[in-house]
């Protein structure tokens, strides 16, 4: 498996509405309030945030197979963690194939090569993507009743 990135341009959001919004996709994110609405209005202001005027800040990306979009992969740098937060959404019809693995070192390696040292991700404690990012080189950093906090240094 090969998977690309793409940067999306505005009316390629439909696939992040489509996820965000989509039940089983974003089951893992039941302790945050699990789908996420992202209506067209929001898209403008979104878009120029993090793929136009992103300030070294931010980095967003679709993940495709060939021609067809599989998830999206993201980072952005968070005041709480003073460090880069990782982001990897795989829809959920393409799940247990591969692509989180693969998405994830890509992100890896990508926010490396644009001189991010560390990356990490705050996973609800009960999300079964802990078991993929501790396999990718992710350690344990804390955890609380909530969350796990993980972090890998590139």
């Amino acid at each position: 498996m090969k998977l690309t990135l793409y940067k999306p341009k505005l009316e390629d959001l439909w696939f992040r509405k489509k996820m965000l919004e989509d039940e089983e996709t974003m089951s893992y994110n039941h302790a945050w309030g699990g789908t996420v609405p992202f209506p067209v209005d929001d898209w403008e202001d979104w878009y120029d945030r993090w793929v136009v005027n992103h300030d070294n800040k931010r980095y967003y990306r679709y993940v495709k197979d060939g021609d067809i979009f599989v998830g999206e992969i993201a980072y952005h740098f968070d005041e709480k963690y003073q460090g880069y937060v990782a982001n990897i959404i795989i829809f959920a019809k393409f799940r247990r194939k591969g692509y989180g693995k693969e998405a994830l070192d890509i992100l890896c390696k990508t926010a490396k090569e644009n001189g991010v040292d560390v990356l990490y991700d705050d996973i609800a404690i009960d999300n079964p993507a802990i078991t993929l990012f501790l396999k990718a080189g992710f350690f344990e950093e804390y955890q609380t009743n909530e969350i796990i906090l993980l972090k890998k240094v590139l």
